[in-house]
C-alpha cells in the first residue's frame, strides 16, 4: 500500500516514520506527478495558509481534489483539517479545498501556550482511551449531514470526523505513541 504525506511544511516526516513503522510504503508528495498510484494521502498539521499557498503555487489543488473526489481516501491532521473545509470561520478569506461539509474555526483554544493534551473515547478505535495532543488547534464548529463525528471534548466540541473516504483531526496522532489513528486510516486506504 502507497500513502503520500503531503510534505509542503508541518508535521509530514513524523507521518511517515509511523506509516513505515507500521508496513506502507510512505513517500512525500510536493508536485502533482508524485499523486499518482497513491492509496490514500495525508495532509499534515503545520500551517494552513502555508500550506494552501504552497499548494496553489505548486499546481497540486486541482490534481488533489480530483484525487479525493475519485475516492482515494484523505486525511487532515490539524491544519490539513482547515485545508479539507468547505469553510473557515475567523479566517481572513483563506481558499481551501473545499472537499469536507464541515466548517473550522482556526486556533480555536488561542495561542502556542493554550496548547493542551487531552484523552478521548473515540469508539471507532476500541474502548481503551485515545491520547490527543492539541497545538494552536482548530475545531468542527458545523458538519453537514454526511458528516459522521468521531470524537469529541468532553464539552461536545467535535474533534475528529470522517465523511466517506475523508478523515479529519483537531489533534496529532503523529505525535504520540498510539498508531490506532495511521492503523484506522490505513483500513481506509485498504477499502476495508
Amino acid at each position: 500500500m502507497k500513502i503520500g504525506v503531503l510534505a509542503l511544511q508541518g508535521a509530514f516526516l513524523e507521518h511517515i516514520e509511523i506509516l513505515r513503522g507500521l508496513g506502507a510504503a510512505a513517500v512525500t508528495v510536493r508536485l502533482p506527478k508524485e499523486l499518482q498510484g497513491l492509496d490514500g494521502l495525508i495532509i499534515p498539521g503545520g500551517e494552513s495558509t502555508s500550506i494552501m499557498n504552497l499548494m496553489h503555487s505548486f499546481s497540486l489543488v486541482q490534481p488533489l481534489k480530483k484525487l479525493a473526489q475519485s475516492g482515494v481516501p484523505v486525511w487532515g491532521t490539524c491544519a490539513g483539517m482547515i485545508c479539507l473545509a468547505n469553510e473557515i470561520t475567523g479566517s481572513n478569506n483563506l481558499k481551501t479545498l473545499a472537499l469536507m461539509e464541515i466548517t473550522v474555526k482556526r486556533n480555536a483554544f488561542g495561542r502556542q501556550i493554550d496548547s493542551f493534551e487531552t484523552d478521548l473515547n473515540i469508539p471507532a478505535l476500541g474502548k481503551i482511551p485515545y491520547h490527543a495532543v492539541f497545538i494552536r488547534a482548530p475545531v468542527i464548529t458545523g458538519a453537514g449531514k454526511s458528516v459522521t463525528v468521531l470524537a469529541e471534548l468532553v464539552d461536545g466540541t467535535p474533534v475528529a470526523a470522517r465523511q466517506d473516504s475523508l478523515l479529519v483531526t483537531s489533534f496529532h496522532p503523529e505525535l504520540t505513541g498510539d498508531h490506532r489513528f495511521h492503523r484506522y486510516f490505513l483500513k481506509m486506504a485498504s477499502g476495508k
